[in-house]
């Protein structure tokens, strides 16, 4: 294959020039750090060769990351480039410090929202850096530890109605916590799947409010798990990142044929590639939003 090629030529061009230097830990860090964006972008650009991606309602060639994990951050953007925004709103919990997130992105581009986060040490981290955006209400912050029996709460006390994106990353609960919101109704739905479990599956870890993600695949639910619950709350999935970490859905009164639709989940289904998600790209996030127009 001609990525494979490419990352070997690559490699035997560093290794020559790198022969004759004594590195360091700290210079082998650099250089993994130069490396994976290249090795991330050969990789990628070779998946999307695939004639199935050239169906121009698929999500997965419009990826990219500014503050996601992932290729959140282009998803989401052509998302909504196709559905239009209609409050500039959205919900997000599992935000981590703030930096890497799915609404980040969206903040620095003028939307209001609520975080909500259940790490006392991020929270106190975004209550910092985040003071001003906090301060002018475009920002609301809750510190709690989400269960299926607090949830409705704790977003009413900022949100109800409608809303434009919902964001579900906490590595445990999420099928639960979702299948329980009923106080909202985003347009858009972006929530982690479980990728090991391969579509027809329908798997989930089993309730436990006091959860907490031990790094093992014990998390989540499948894509087929989810795919089902969409489809009681009125959502069709849309796709999922390359990555296979995070599957999208859009509500169905708003699809209006601007999507691929199937019934077979194997044509939206991503396996786990999560060697995907340890490229750096850019400078690091900021928390300051700067100054956005149109």
């Amino acid at each position: 294959m001609k990525i494979i090629r490419r990352i070997k030529n690559f490699l035997k061009r560093f290794t020559k020039i790198s022969s004759n230097l004594e590195y360091s830990s700290n210079n082998l860090a650099h250089i993994s750090a130069k490396l994976s964006p290249y090795i991330y972008e050969q990789i990628s650009s070779g998946i999307l060769t695939d004639p199935k991606y050239s169906n121009p309602l698929r999500l997965e060639p419009y990826g990219y990351k500014v503050s996601s994990q992932n290729d959140e951050d282009g998803i989401l953007y052509e998302i909504f480039r196709r559905i239009g925004i209609k409050k500039h709103s959205f919900v997000e919990f599992g935000v981590g410090n703030g930096l890497e997130n799915n609404s980040l992105y969206l903040l620095k581009q003028g939307w209001h929202g609520l975080w909500i986060e259940g790490s006392a040490q991020n929270t106190q981290y975004i209550r910092d850096k985040f003071s001003k955006t906090l301060v002018t209400g475009q920002l609301s912050l809750i510190e709690a530890f989400v269960t299926r029996d607090n949830i409705n709460s704790l977003i009413q006390s900022v949100f109800s109605d409608e809303i434009d994106l919902l964001s579900i990353d906490i590595d445990g609960n999420d099928y639960y916590i979702w299948e329980a919101i009923n106080v909202i109704s985003p347009r858009v739905v972006c929530i982690e799947y479980n990728s090991k479990f391969v579509p027809p599956i329908k798997w989930a870890i089993e309730y436990n409010p006091e959860h907490i993600w031990d790094g093992s695949d014990y998390q989540g639910a499948s894509l087929a798990a989810l795919v089902e619950l969409s489809a009681q709350k009125g959502y069709q999935l849309v796709g999922c990142n390359l990555n296979g970490v995070n599957a999208f859905f859009v509500r169905n009164d708003i699809l209006d044929g601007k999507f691929m639709v199937s019934d077979n989940l194997i044509d939206y289904y991503q396996p786990p590639r999560y060697y995907l998600s340890s490229a750096p790209i850019g400078h690091p996030s900021s928390p300051q939003l700067g100054k956005y127009w149109e």
